[in-house]
């Protein structure tokens, strides 16, 4: 027999164990975008407790959508390390340009990730940062759907030793920090610089020098690192998000 009620149970019970465990971590990623799963990756792997909080219902960002829906992405050779290691199969295009399937890497990106230990809650924005002493320490959440709905209900709280803004173009995470908290950020005006127009080359050098901690206690990465720091967007190649994430999680493990 099988009882409904017992399903609830089980998804009631499990998930809400698993939120608690995680309400105060190592680091705490906001966005789970291709560096920030790679991030969480390389700080797993390494023991270190990690929790990813994604607003949509799908992780990725825009990796699962290739360039203008057709589901391929390109990576240049600097990347290609991460992409075997990982187990995501490639192919030579020409010239340095190694192909992948946007589906294939984005899947195997999330699920290895989560085999080597972060844990990843979707549906849940991060709408506000806890901040003690000058110093970013935890995130405030609520449900994603509370927030498109416009409801007026409180959100929770969670501590982390350091936070990552892994949001992307919005680099949502850092604005909040710069508008709420009075911290001056780490760039050459002490506010978010902000992204310039499309130039792959230099996006994709930019993404990574740009990685780091752009406010105490807050790193930034992929391309919320050039929209802190200043830099263009890339389009559909990935190897800078990937080199990104990983060198965000070397960074993190020198500090904890």
């Amino acid at each position: 027999m099988i009882d409904e009620i017992k399903i609830s149970r089980a998804i009631i019970d499990t998930y809400s164990k698993k939120l608690i465990d995680h309400l105060s971590v190592d680091v705490a990623i906001a966005g789970a975008g291709p560096s920030g799963m790679v991030c969480a990756y390389y700080l797993a792997k390494k023991g270190k407790k990690v929790a990813i909080f994604e607003r949509k219902l799908s992780v990725g960002g825009g990796m699962w959508g290739g360039g203008i829906m057709f589901n391929e992405i390109v990576v240049q050779a600097q990347a290609k390390k991460i992409l075997d290691e990982f187990g995501i199969r490639s192919r030579l295009w020409e010239n340095g340009y190694y192909l992948a399937d946007s589906i294939e890497a984005t899947a195997t990106l999330c699920a290895q990730a989560l085999k080597a230990g972060a844990a990843i809650f979707n549906c849940m924005s991060a709408e506000d940062v806890m901040i003690r002493k000058n110093r970013v320490c935890g995130l405030v959440l609520n449900w994603t759907a509370v927030e498109m709905a416009r409801l007026h209900v409180d959100p929770i709280t969670m501590r982390a030793s350091y936070v990552v803004d892994g949001t992307g173009h919005d680099a949502q995470i850092v604005h909040i920090v710069e508008n709420k908290s009075g911290i001056r950020l780490k760039t050459k005006t002490g506010r978010a610089a902000g992204e310039g127009s499309m130039w792959a080359e230099i996006a994709e050098a930019t993404t990574v020098k740009n990685t780091g901690e752009v406010a105490p206690g807050l790193y930034v990465c992929g391309m919320c690192a050039n929209a802190a720091f200043g830099g263009p967007r890339m389009g559909p190649i990935f190897g800078g998000m990937l080199l990104s994430g990983k060198k965000a999680a070397e960074e993190l493990l020198k500090k904890l």
